[in-house]
């Protein structure tokens, strides 16, 4: 299985060479690009004020206010620090790199900055982590209620901490009959794998109800609507583990439909090749095939093109 990369290439392959031309000598040029992310996410490298020096990279989320809720802007505080400023007009944060006062590191820095997208979801995931971990010893204990983040139009991630374990589900839009089968194909591989594995997470897929968590929540229903729900226990959620659990996790929508589709565009390829193959050998039939004359039970011949 191909994994996603967590961060931005284009965001940090343009701060690079930004970063690179400046170091060799080179005059600053003016910077104006706006990248697409998953998730409807916008980046935008501008020039703040127009001092080609000053390179202002700002994200756009539309569920920013949600995650807000939940420290973010704490978790963005701790990660970036001083490199960050007001955000732009019509984004939720921004950060400034300085051409002329670049760190010793800026390598490492440029690569957070390239996992801007990434450390904003952490954020949720981080806090109810440590609720599990804050109560393991105190099972029963009423914990903070659910997390709910709709990260996409149409679609909803829940997250919710128990003692033992931290509950996330994500709700996702099938949009034909083919990505649903292929989904649901895909996800029982998931829990075949886990056999293989006993300490990757439990998975569970519920077609057009929601999962039993979700019962007493304004949660949608509908044939085109799947929920998919990991079980996280502590050892997925402790210290040395979770960075690499939040990576995972939160690409795992964009992680289901690139499949989804790349293996739809697997199945058409191999329809075009074997329907390529048949033409061949019918083409091939038919430039073997011979003329043969016949007679009529009068003695006529005429020749019969077969």
């Amino acid at each position: 299985m191909i994994l996603l990369e967590i961060h931005n290439r284009i965001l940090e392959e343009t701060l690079n060479n930004k970063i690179k031309n400046a170091l060799s000598g080179h005059k600053p040029e003016s910077t104006d690009v706006v990248i697409a992310d998953f998730d409807g996410v916008l980046f935008h490298i501008s020039n703040l004020s127009g001092d080609k020096s000053k390179i202002r990279i700002s994200i756009l989320l539309k569920f920013y206010k949600q995650l807000q809720e939940h420290g973010a802007d704490e978790l963005l505080i701790r990660e970036y620090g001083p490199y960050l400023i007001a955000p732009e007009n019509g984004y939720n944060v921004s950060v400034l790199i300085d051409l002329e006062n670049l760190p010793e590191n800026w390598e490492s820095l440029v690569k957070k900055i390239a996992l801007l997208k990434r450390h904003c979801f952490a954020s949720v995931f981080e806090k109810y982590f440590d609720f599990q971990e804050e109560y393991y010893d105190s099972p029963g204990t009423q914990l903070q209620k659910r997390a709910v983040i709709q990260y996409r139009d149409e679609e909803t991630m829940y997250v919710e901490a128990k003692s033992d374990r931290v509950t996330v589900v994500f709700s996702t839009i099938f949009k034909d009959e083919d990505d649903m089968v292929i989904g649901k194909l895909f996800l029982q591989e998931l829990k075949e794998g886990r056999r293989a594995s006993h300490t990757a997470p439990q998975v569970l897929f519920n077609h057009r109800e929601p999962p039993l968590e979700l019962q007493d929540s304004e949660a949608a229903v509908g044939d085109c609507i799947g929920y998919i729900t990991f079980v996280l226990f502590p050892r997925h959620t402790n210290r040395e583990a979770r960075d690499n659990t939040i990576d995972l996790i939160h690409m795992f929508r964009n992680y289901l439909h690139y499949h989804i589709k790349y293996s739809k565009v697997y199945i058409h390829s191999r329809m075009r090749t074997k329907t390529t193959d048949f033409l061949k050998i019918l083409n091939r039939a038919r430039s073997q095939s011979k003329n043969t004359e016949k007679k009529t039970i009068t003695g006529r011949t005429f020749i019969r093109k077969e």
